[in-house]
């Protein structure tokens, strides 16, 4: 007969190894991964900054800054998806939420937005926040069993092509 201290011991051995799950649920991504939420299978391809949109006489400007996200969007599932408005956090816990409007954006995701069963849709994303590092949050697109993930979209700022200036004194070629 086992010993009374392994009889205690054994339930805590039991619940312990439970709390190991190899098949357990990953939440947090970075650019570039593939993420899947339920049937959906999100990837963010790109983030930019952007100081205004639009060209001419249809400029648009941010109060803050824009951000566009360019993502692709995948339906593994059975059935039609809606994808609402994502959101953004940021690190002190604020969020924002995805900006109804994509004047000037090319290729903008849209804001109703279907997925069919076995169909990709690509574009972009726009937000108009401060500049610094931001987590997405991502959604199955289901209310009554909402799914999320969380993609990093560290503070990345884009270089400018270097042009060469000619030095004083120098002959222009």
């Amino acid at each position: 007969m086992p010993s009374p201290r392994l009889l205690l011991l054994f339930p805590l051995l039991v619940s312990l190894t439970g709390c190991h799950n190899e098949n357990s649920t990953r939440i947090d991504y970075a650019v570039g991964e593939r993420v899947p939420v339920g049937a959906l299978t999100y990837t963010v391809v790109e983030t930019s900054w952007q100081t205004q949109l639009g060209e001419g006489f249809k400029i648009r400007s941010p109060e803050r800054r824009f951000l566009l996200v360019t993502l692709s969007v995948t339906n593994g599932g059975g059935n039609d998806v809606s994808i609402p408005l994502l959101e953004l956090e940021g690190p002190g816990g604020q969020t924002y939420r995805e900006l109804p409007d994509g004047e000037g954006v090319s290729n903008w995701f849209g804001l109703l937005r279907t997925i069919s069963p076995a169909q990709t849709q690509q574009g972009r994303i726009l937000f108009d926040v401060s500049l610094t590092s931001y987590k997405l949050r991502l959604t199955n697109g289901d209310l009554a069993g909402e799914k999320i993930a969380w993609v990093q979209l560290p503070l990345r700022m884009d270089t400018d092509t270097q042009v060469q200036a000619p030095i004083p004194g120098s002959a222009v070629k």
